[in-house]
């Protein structure tokens, strides 16, 4: 039996014989099978290489997240020292370093 047709013998056991804890439970339990199916049918992911895919995109994601964090500390670190090389020809020329002799 499909899972459609399940779902409606369900729902129509639940209308006939009063929906008891059970009957909805059952009936919530295969509805949300059955939309999750249809999720991943329509994300593309359906497939038996889907979980692998998933892993390369997380391993891709962890990787891009990496990157992106060692770029912004690559980025202050030549930051701080731009400004300390601005701040160390200030004071050598506040204290006379270059002045012709």
């Amino acid at each position: 039996m499909r899972q459609e047709e399940t779902l409606a013998s369900l729902m129509v056991q639940a209308n006939d014989q009063g929906a008891d804890v059970v009957t909805l439970r059952a009936i919530v339990e295969e509805t949300s099978e059955l939309a999750a199916k249809r999720v991943l049918d329509r994300l593309g992911l359906a497939d038996a290489g889907a979980e692998g895919d998933l892993d390369e995109l997380r391993e891709l994601l962890g990787a891009w997240r990496d990157a992106k964090a060692s770029a912004w500390k690559a980025f202050i670190d030549w930051a701080v020292r731009a400004v300390f090389a601005v701040l160390l020809i200030g004071i050598s020329v506040r204290l006379g370093v270059w002045e012709a002799g």
